[in-house]
């Protein structure tokens, strides 16, 4: 029966969540919609997934997330000193705007302006929430054996 599969691989989960930062305060989440996925295909982080490993169809848990579960520390090596002349002179540049960049590949890279200069502005490119804990709520609503493949760790 599936109502006793355990969330493990070769499962798919259909759930709601909602994540919070540790203050309490709702950053993302599936509201009254499910979201279904299937275990190790990437859609959600894989503490996110080890957080809910072994849970059944009908079980609820609320669990604070550590910076490495979740979108891992800040590091250095993301934040960049651009110069102000790239970029448009009629753009306000402060503290806390989210400016979007193209990189190599040519996607798009949001980067949080952190000081501004005279001649450069520092931008972060590290995730907003790296660094953070988070409150990770999920009800689980059904889990399905798919199939039967050993996931690769």
């Amino acid at each position: 029966m599936n109502e006793s599969v355990p969330i493990g691989p070769g499962t798919r989960v259909t759930l709601t969540f909602a994540l919070s930062m540790e203050s309490g305060d709702l950053i993302d989440g599936t509201g009254e919609t499910p979201a279904s996925f299937t275990v190790g295909d990437g859609n959600l982080l894989p503490g996110f997934e080890s957080a809910i490993f072994g849970m059944k169809q009908g079980e609820s848990r609320r669990v604070l997330l550590t910076p490495d579960q979740a979108f891992g520390e800040p590091n250095p090596n993301n934040v960049h000193m651009l110069r102000r002349a790239d970029f448009a002179s009629d753009m306000t540049l402060e503290p806390g705007l989210v400016v979007s960049f193209t990189n190599p590949d040519q996607a798009d890279i949001p980067g949080v302006v952190n000081r501004v200069f005279e001649e450069t502005i520092e931008i972060d490119f590290n995730h907003p929430l790296a660094g953070k804990k988070l409150w990770f709520e999920v009800d689980i609503l059904e889990v399905k054996q798919v199939s039967f493949e050993i996931a690769r760790m």
